[in-house]
């Protein structure tokens, strides 16, 4: 297929692109309540004449593209991924489609991304000829909570046909509408919740002496802890141990019994994310008995990086050259300290996530992800359908 035929059909499809993501964004629905998101994606994916399963992993919808050109039987299966959650977050926008829904908005654009993946489905439908092999499209729940990707694993979204390879993208905000960040390796951060509950003695707050204070206690440890990645991982490897949240007592002049510090822990290397999830305990538990303290220590919400197989992210970064020109793929590291659970889809086979630029500095579009005022120049919809669709023409076509 001709670049500027494939261009021009997409831009064609502009109109009902926008639209469609301006539904979803109306209507957002949290993690693993996505009903109504989910019917609707079911219902337009029966209308283009695909496989359709529901349910999957909880609220997910599977579609099934199978290619007609020959051979397309023996050949390979190729999954795209979009992630259908929003967040608990009421919208400050003046925009016509604002959130309907109170307390609810998708502000971190898998409105754009489902818009993008049912446009793909219908772009790939009408070439069904052309692909020697099958299309599964899995619009993922629970994203945002992290673990909708992993249901959608346990209930076999992975076989029937057996996947052979993952593609996928999100719509983000640090990066200017027109550019596409592609990069073999790491390029999204492991995450785990981690739960330190440090149990000391309480009492009178002006006898210390005849108490163990938990909150002097957990200070030491906050400080110990934050030895771990400056001491114990390599400086070439990034790490995060970050705690948001102490809390515990009751009063100025009362000693808690307990405090408990809540965090978050990030690395890119699974050597380096293992290490850090044993040290982390040891070193709290070990600096807790050295002050008569004791520790416990929980990991929760565990996420692996999104690491990017080498050829399947050259498919798309050829891809993305093609839709958006060379001086719009920047080439350098392309981490990201976030994370996403479109990692089990990556460990799982071979893929690969993607950035498409959605801030528009000029438009005054430049919120952040989860953001109250957040949204996405909307002109990046259509290239995520164009990088997507031709990586997958790429992968399929004879």
């Amino acid at each position: 297929m001709a670049s500027d035929e494939l261009k021009a059909e997409i831009a064609r499809r502009r109109p009902a692109l926008v639209e469609l993501r301006r539904h979803f964004h109306m209507y957002p629905e949290l993690s693993f309540e996505e009903r109504e998101t989910a019917a609707e994606i079911a219902r337009r994916l029966r209308t283009l004449g695909l496989e359709v399963r529901e349910g999957v992993g909880g609220t997910g919808v599977v579609g099934l593209l199978r290619g007609t050109a020959p051979g397309a039987t023996d050949g390979q299966t190729l999954l795209v991924r979009a992630d259908i959650d929003a967040l608990p977050v009421t919208e400050e926008h003046d925009a016509e489609y604002i959130s309907r829904v109170p307390g609810k908005m998708h502000a971190c654009g898998h409105d754009g991304h489902i818009a993008i993946a049912l446009t793909l489905a219908e772009l790939l439908a009408g070439r069904a000829d052309a692909l020697r092999g099958t299309v599964k499209f899995a619009f993922q729940p629970a994203e945002e909570r992290i673990g909708g990707a992993a249901e959608m694993i346990r209930d076999g979204v992975m076989e029937k046909p057996t996947v052979d390879a993952v593609i996928g993208l999100h719509l983000w905000t640090p990066v200017p509408v027109g550019t596409v960040s592609v990069a073999a390796g790491p390029v999204f951060a492991s995450a785990d919740g981690v739960t330190l509950r440090v149990r000391g003695r309480g009492g009178h707050g002006a006898m210390p002496h005849l108490s163990v204070d938990p909150i002097v206690v957990a200070a030491q440890i906050l400080v110990a802890l934050q030895t771990l990645t400056s001491r114990e991982i390599s400086p070439f490897h990034p790490a995060v141990v970050t705690f948001g949240i102490i809390s515990g007592g009751t009063a100025f002049n009362i000693i808690a019994d307990a405090v408990e510090l809540r965090g978050t822990l990030r690395a890119y290397d699974v050597a380096d994310r293992e290490l850090l999830r044993r040290r982390i305990g040891e070193v709290a538990r070990d600096v807790a008995a050295g002050m008569r303290a004791e520790v416990e220590y929980e990991l929760t919400g565990g996420c692996s990086a999104c690491v990017n197989d080498p050829a399947m992210a050259e498919l798309v970064r050829r891809a993305a050259v093609a839709a958006v020109g060379p001086e719009g793929v920047p080439g350098g590291d392309q981490r990201q300290a976030a994370s996403d659970d479109m990692a089990a889809f990556l460990e799982a086979a071979p893929g690969c996530y993607f950035f498409v630029g959605a801030s528009n500095a000029e438009r005054g579009i430049t919120a952040p992800h989860h953001s109250p005022r957040f949204d996405i120049d909307e002109d990046a919809l259509a290239i995520g359908v164009e990088v997507l669709a031709r990586a997958a023409l790429d992968y399929l076509t004879p």
